[in-house]
Parts: structure tokens; C-alpha cells; sequence
């Protein structure tokens, strides 16, 4: 091996070491947030409360996150991120125990208050310590190591989750806060000090004067409320497939489409690395728009529906990353207020898509809910291709 190569090994190996705590906390909290949704008949059963009651558990806890997101990662942004991120894990930490221990439920909805308050805050603080730590070169890669553990854990996460709930929901529970603790054991140990550049509020905030800044927020809404529409409905979608199959058929399509995040994540941020951003993000929009508008051709067969899962998953984990990388491009300075308003979007779009979903089943049969995600999906495609156009345009008319 040369001498070059050695030191991008050892500086490569020196930069995944801080960035896996992150991707614990960041994998803790992605469990966190889907897999009360497989919990809610022993919730409702355990707590003497209706089906439709216990689901508000889930809206509660999106909602915080999404209002929380921007004005907590505000607040803690004159912290170093080592401490922000304790301070955020500690009360993730106390709200999973506190839920874990609910007796009744007012005070479980209190217990989803508080926990999403420790939520809104790690996703965005852990994804600009990535930033802060990384070079520039790297940085497209660091953040999807980091986001990887988001992803992650809607494929492994909410099964596993689901797997320890069937003994007792409470101990599904226990086991986020133990990845909190987790977590937060790697933060302390591994993540330097790393303070962002003293930057006045009005400063951060002028991003948001910008139509590229706002547009990359509404059309991660727009695609995330696409894959969510079918996402949140997947088990009923692929029934057919799964029916006459395996009794564990629904968590391989589960896995499947996960590993397809996954894959998606780490190539998006390479692209981005060395690629325009924009170009990636069309391609990942894009290609998401097709695999939902096929998703009815393809839930009949087992073996097609894991090959379409993995492919459309791949698109839903570039789109994540490559947002995100957009936006600290921006305007690296602002990255923790921007990181917490792209929080913010995915959320919104992960609950308007369980939404929209939901409505759409009075008039489409469930197995053709790819059609109406694919028409969100196809809106934001198209608002980033018209954003791509002005931006060349602007940049022609200077020169």
C-alpha cells in the first residue's frame, strides 16, 4: 500500500469512529419512532384505550418532533455538539423510560411529549457534528454513515421492535432507552468537542430567504409523504405475496427494502462527494416516482415484490441524504437550524403520508396506493428539475 493510501486509510478509519455513536443515536431514534406504530393493539389493550385513541400516541410524537426540530437545534446551537447531543440523549433516555413505566395514558402521552422533545434535537445535532468533523470531500459520505442508522431502523429496528414487543411492549421500550444509553456512552468517549462558528441569529436564519433553501424542504416533504403513503401501508399492499408464503414473508420484504436504503444512502452521499447534488437528487426523485407508479405491478409475487423493495428503497435513501447534503451546501454556517427544519419536512412527510394513505383507500383499493405516492413523488421531481433550470439560468444571466 502506498504512503498515500495509508494515510486515507487511517484518516478514513479515524473519522468512522466518532460518526458510529451518532449512528447509534440516530438508529435509536428512527426505532423510536416507527415502532410504536406495530405496538398500538397491545398498547390500547394494556391501557384500556381504543385503537384510533392509541394512534395519537404516534401523530403526538411526529408532530413534537417536527415543531421541535428547528427551534431546539436553534436553541442548542451556541453548545458544542458533544454536549448538545448528551443533553439530547438524556432526555430521549428519560422519556423511553418514562413510557416504558406508563401506568395509564395521559401519562404515556406525556412520556411521547418528552421523549420527542430528546428526538427533534439528536437527528439534527449529530448530522452537523458530522458535518463540523468531517472534510469537505468527505462530508456527502459522513452524513450518510449517520443517517444510515435513520434508515436503518425502519427495516431493522421496527421488526426487531416488533419482535421483543410480542412478549411485552414495555420491553421494546426498554431496549431504545438502552440504545440511548448506549449511545450516549459512545458520544462521551469518541466525539471531540466540536463548537460551530459564533453566527448572529439573523445570519442563520437568512437561508430561509433563499427559494433553493425552501424549495429542498417542501419537495423532502412532498417525496417522503410519497414513500409513507406506501410505506406505512406495506404489510396490507403486499398481502397477496405474502399470504400463501413463509410466516415471516412481510419482515424479508421489510429487510429487503431496507438494505435498499441503506445502499441508496452510501451511494448518494458518495455521488454527491464527487457529483452535482442536483443532478442526484432528480435522479433519486425521480427514480422513486417510477418504482411507486409500479409498486401495483409488483405485490403479487414474493420474489418481485423483494426485488422492487430493494430497488425503491435505494431511492428512498438517496433522496434523504442527498437533501441534506444540498442544504448544508447552502449554507454550512446555519447547518444545525437547517438539518433541524430538513427533520421537520421528513417527519411532516411521513405523517401526511400515513394520512394520505389512510383517505386514499376510499377510493383506490389498497393495492393501488403506488399511484397517488407516485403523484407527490412526480411533484417534487418536477419543483427540483424547474429548481435545477432556474439556478442555470440565474447563473447564465451574471455571466
Amino acid at each position: 500500500m502506498s504512503e498515500t493510501a495509508t494515510r486515507l486509510s487511517a484518516r478514513s478509519s479515524g473519522l468512522v469512529k466518532p460518526l458510529l455513536p451518532l449512528a447509534v443515536a440516530t438508529f435509536a431514534v428512527g426505532t423510536d419512532a416507527f415502532v410504536i406504530a406495530g405496538l398500538l393493539p397491545a398498547i390500547a389493550a394494556d391501557l384500556d384505550v381504543g385503537l384510533a385513541a392509541a394512534g395519537q400516541l404516534v401523530t403526538v410524537f411526529a408532530l413534537t418532533l417536527a415543531i421541535g426540530a428547528p427551534v431546539l437545534s436553534w436553541l442548542l446551537s451556541s453548545l458544542d455538539r458533544r454536549s448538545a447531543l448528551q443533553l439530547a440523549l438524556a432526555v430521549f433516555v428519560a422519556g423511553n423510560v418514562a413510557t416504558a413505566l406508563s401506568p395509564n395514558y395521559p401519562t404515556m402521552m406525556s412520556a411521547r411529549v418528552l421523549t420527542a422533545l430528546g428526538a427533534a434535537t439528536i437527528t439534527a445535532t449529530a448530522s452537523s457534528a458530522a458535518v463540523a468533523i468531517a472534510p469537505e470531500e468527505r462530508r456527502g459520505r459522513a452524513m450518510a454513515l449517520v443517517i444510515g442508522g435513520l434508515t436503518l431502523s425502519t427495516a431493522l429496528g421496527m421488526p426487531l421492535g416488533n419482535l421483543i414487543g410480542s412478549v411485552d411492549w414495555r420491553f421494546t421500550l426498554w431496549a431504545v432507552a438502552g440504545l440511548g444509553v448506549l449511545a450516549s456512552i459512545g458520544v462521551s468517549v469518541s466525539l471531540p468537542r466540536v463548537s460551530l462558528p459564533a453566527v448572529s441569529l439573523t445570519a442563520r436564519l437568512a437561508p430561509l430567504r433563499q427559494v433553493k433553501v425552501l424549495t429542498i424542504l417542501v419537495t423532502t416533504a412532498l417525496v417522503m409523504a410519497g414513500h409513507y403513503t406506501v410505506y406505512t401501508y406495506i404489510g396490507a399492499i403486499t398481502a397477496d405475496a405474502t399470504s400463501d408464503s413463509f410466516a415471516q414473508a412481510l419482515t424479508l420484504i421489510l429487510f429487503a427494502w431496507g438494505f435498499g436504503v441503506l445502499a441508496g444512502n452510501f451511494l448518494a452521499g458518495f455521488w454527491a462527494d464527487k457529483r452535482s447534488g442536483l443532478g442526484v437528487a432528480v435522479a433519486a426523485l425521480g427514480g422513486g416516482t417510477v418504482l411507486l407508479a409500479v409498486s401495483p405491478l409488483t405485490v403479487g409475487h414474493l420474489v418481485i415484490v423483494i426485488v422492487w423493495a430493494v430497488i425503491w428503497g435505494a431511492t428512498d435513501g438517496m433522496a434523504s441524504v442527498v437533501q441534506q447534503h444540498r442544504l448544508v451546501t447552502i449554507a454550512p454556517a446555519s447547518a444545525p437550524l437547517l438539518f433541524g427544519l430538513n427533520s421537520s419536512a421528513i417527519y411532516l412527510g411521513v405523517a401526511a403520508g400515513g394520512i394520505l394513505g389512510g383517505v386514499s383507500q376510499e377510493w383506490f383499493v389498497i393495492t393501488l396506493l403506488g399511484v397517488p405516492a407516485a403523484a407527490m413523488a412526480l411533484l417534487a421531481t418536477l419543483m427540483t428539475v424547474a429548481e435545477g433550470h432556474e439556478t442555470r439560468r440565474s447563473t447564465h444571466d451574471r455571466h
